[in-house]
């Protein structure tokens, strides 16, 4: 492999607070250290990737147009502070939807399976030995290993100090 290094970044309890399918702007609250930490990938060199199961999409909670428009604006908000986070991967798959288009048994793309990673690794050109992946339940690490990617739990508190203490960086 010759790509880039990734750091894959679940949303909900990583990047943002995790209130129970968060979708509307008044739901989006940023982990603390949550920009200070995409910078400090952003200037180590990683891409930073959100891979991100959105079941309430699938549970008729809300569109996947509006699954797309918040993502839009975190991506927008860390950036205010000078955090980019070059893309984001979202699986709206769940096995019991409402709607047909989202019902699947196992969606390859849902946590724990790797999709998106490997995806992300694919159409970006990242090198899955150079990565490492962010989540907070063990799904997230699951994904991580079998798109042959380490993982790291995090458990809570201010992430930017997780990235510099824990993943090293």
């Amino acid at each position: 492999m010759t790509g880039r290094p990734a750091a894959f970044l679940d949303r909900d309890g990583v990047l943002i607070e995790d209130s129970g399918y968060p979708h509307r702007p008044e739901d989006l609250k940023l982990i603390p250290g949550a920009a200070a930490a995409v910078r400090r990938m952003n200037q180590a060199g990683y891409r930073t990737v959100i891979v991100t199961n959105q079941s309430g999409v699938a549970r008729g909670l809300f569109s996947e147009e509006t699954m797309n428009a918040f993502n839009d604006l975190l991506v927008a908000r860390l950036a205010e502070e000078g955090a980019i986070i070059d893309a984001v991967y979202s699986a709206p798959f769940h096995p019991e939807a409402i709607e047909a288009r989202y019902r699947h048994p196992d969606h390859p793309d849902r946590k724990p399976n790797p999709g998106m990673l490997l995806r992300a690794i694919a159409e970006h050109d990242l090198d899955p030995t150079q990565s490492f992946i962010i989540g907070d339940q063990t799904r997230d690490l699951q994904a991580g290993e079998r798109a042959g990617v380490v993982g790291y739990l995090f458990e809570g508190g201010d992430l930017d100090a997780f990235v510099r203490d824990v993943v090293g960086l």
